[in-house]
């Protein structure tokens, strides 16, 4: 949550700044702030709301300096006030921006106070900027004072930090919370995502846990945990700049909607071969493969519908027992550990904290190793799991996970189909589920077909407060899925169901107002599912039926049907995926809510 900048130049720094906060708003907006250092001091300015808000101010009356720090904030501790905004204060003189939650903030908060500090706002962070300038009392730098000052706090944080004394330097530092280090030519920055750089930079420097990093013109000093200096590598950026343009697309929801058959394809690339699985892609030793005997799954949010989505895929290809859990809860409870299981973990960002916590917690549990499926090669959840497989989704910067949640899919297929060869699956079922995969974009791209039609009817939601999905099967987690992006975006409350449950509660909630959205597999559930639906239908409720022609399905008059691409039983979950993002866009517009930024909402989770 939240997102950090700071830069030092031999040129303004301003307009650098607003631009890498323009670029992390995915992060959070509930308000954003700059501090700039210059030869007469430090001075600030803050606004409510979005980034827009803080170019407005500027406008009006700029600030000009070659040093300096920014922030925009999700908020956490304290509503979203101007006087929560940061960067905050501590005597005039120190600025700092803060991307995190500090645990023990309210002890610290009354010492403090006790020693004559005057609180200005509601917000954690600004226990730790009155902390730095205590410990500037006695320190001789603020590179020490910072240092001094983060071993008295607990939690997660990525910091920035300027002194009005010294214009020459910036202090940053990161524990638990995503921070990077962009390298240039006489000019270095810091930002919680390298999106945010890519304008001035494309080379990196990724902090470890625990680092402390002193920011000049010509150089970047880091220290880790221990105080001792420490050479990172830097590396180059991948991803290509347009990510952060909508091109044609009136959003950047709708343009991740479309790059779907592209990123699916990048995804499959090189792990296929005419008839395999090449089982490289998970390393050069492949050889755990052999040895699962359980699968763990844990993830958040759309990453745990996809996990779930998955256990259907193990267990019905590998014959492999696999549980799926919210990271928030497994970090929190007692785990049994079975022999030879694979802690897999999901991830977009791969700086999700819960996620994180898991694993770490994982690592100490006698896992047979840990496989992470994330977008961000970078990301520490990447660098600290045993393996990888990258999605390859590219930068994804609406909310509302679209292409992430499609290529994790097809990379959790790709590990099913890996670890059920070595549990039994012949030569010829690897042949036949790898022309699927293969076939995959272009059904995709048969299901963005149906838009216009989805557009249409989304005009009947326009009124409507609540929706209820239903599935059977791995379409149950779909329809969690489809559920979770509709309220997302459209705030229209929506849940969702296993179909075989209607009759144990939610078929009180159907009536003529609720609309009931059904997801059909064409398999042998099909004829259950047709009985669910007409005991919807007999309570007068309007059913919206995803499901492909086969089905004898058509449009009735309590019935509104759309045709999705008749696939292998396998696909259908990722392809029926499509229709119901696309639903959620267009409802979306219908209710003129704001698609790529939805309220009290942020990109990356990455505070508990």
């Amino acid at each position: 949550m939240c997102g950090i900048v700071g830069a030092i130049a031999r040129r303004n720094v301003s307009k650098i700044l607003i631009e890498g906060l323009s670029r992390l708003e995915y992060r959070g907006y509930d308000s954003a702030g700059v501090a700039i250092n210059n030869e007469e001091g430090v001075f600030s300015h803050r606004a409510v709301g979005k980034v827009q808000a803080l170019k407005d101010k500027f406008s009006d009356q700029l600030l000009d300096g070659k040093m300096g720090i920014a922030h925009t904030r999700w908020a956490t501790h304290g509503k979203p006030t101007e006087s929560n905004a940061h960067p905050h204060f501590s005597g005039g003189d120190l600025a700092l921006v803060h991307n995190g939650i500090i645990e023990n903030h309210e002890p610290l908060r009354l010492e403090l106070k006790a020693k004559g500090y005057v609180f200005q706002s509601e917000t954690d962070t600004e226990v730790i900027v009155h902390l730095i300038h205590d410990a500037l009392k006695v320190e001789p730098s603020l590179l020490n004072a910072v240092q001094a000052s983060l071993a008295k706090l607990e939690g997660a944080f990525a910091i920035g930090v300027v002194q009005n004394d010294d214009n020459e330097r910036f202090i940053a530092a990161r524990k638990g919370s995503p921070l990077v280090v962009g390298v240039g030519i006489e000019e270095n920055f810091v930002a919680s995502d390298q999106l945010a750089l890519l304008h001035v930079t494309d080379q990196f420097i990724f902090l470890e846990e625990g680092d402390v990093v002193d920011v000049t013109l010509d150089k970047v000093t880091i220290y880790d945990a221990q105080g001792e200096q420490q050479d990172r590598p830097v590396s180059v950026f991948n991803h290509s700049i347009d990510a952060t343009d909508k091109g044609e697309f009136r959003h950047y929801m709708m343009k991740e909607i479309y790059e779907q058959p592209k990123v699916i394809r990048a995804c499959l690339e090189g792990r296929i071969s005419d008839n395999k699985v090449l089982t490289s892609c998970f390393g050069a030793d492949s050889g755990f493969l052999k040895q699962i005997e359980n699968i763990h799954i844990v993830a958040c949010g759309t990453s745990y519908h996809a996990g779930m989505v998955a256990k259907y895929w193990l267990e019905e290809l590998a014959g492999l027992p696999c549980s799926v859990e919210v990271a928030s809860e497994y970090r929190y409870r007692k785990v049994a550990v079975p022999k030879n299981t694979l802690f897999l973990t999901l991830s977009q960002s791969g700086e999700t904290a819960d996620t994180l916590a898991a694993l770490r917690m994982a690592k100490s549990l006698g896992y047979l190793t840990t496989l992470a499926i994330c977008n961000v090669p970078s990301s520490t959840l990447v660098r600290e799991s045993a393996l990888t497989l990258l999605t390859n989704a590219g930068a994804e910067i609406g909310v509302a996970s679209t292409k992430a949640f499609t290529t994790q899919l097809t990379a959790l297929l790709l590990t099913s189909v890996a670890i059920a060869v070595e549990n039994g699956l012949s030569a010829q079922e690897e042949s036949a589920l790898v022309d699927a995969m293969r076939s995959l974009p272009a059904y995709v791209e048969s299901a963005l077909a149906e838009d216009e039609h989805i557009k249409k009817i989304a005009d009947r939601f326009a009124n409507k407060h609540n929706a209820l999905f239903l599935g059977r099967g791995a379409m149950f987690p779909i329809a969690l899925e489809g559920s979770l992006k509709l309220k997302e975006i459209s705030y229209i409350h929506a849940e969702a169901y296993p179909a075989g449950e209607l009759k144990h509660g939610p078929l009180a909630l159907v009536d003529e107002d609720m609309p009931i959205i059904t997801l059909v597999p064409h398999n042998d559930m099909l004829d259950k599912l047709k009985s669910n639906m007409q005991e919807v239908a007999a309570r007068g409720g309007e059913l919206y039926v995803f499901a492909d022609k086969d089905t004898d399905l058509h449009n009735e008059d309590n019935i509104v049907f759309t045709e999705v691409p008749k696939v292998d039983s396998i696909l259908e979950p990722i392809v029926h995926t499509i229709p119901l993002q696309l639903l959620s866009y267009h409802v979306a517009v219908v209710k003129g809510t704001d698609v790529d930024q939805p309220r009290n909402l942020a990109k990356s989770v990455t505070v508990e």
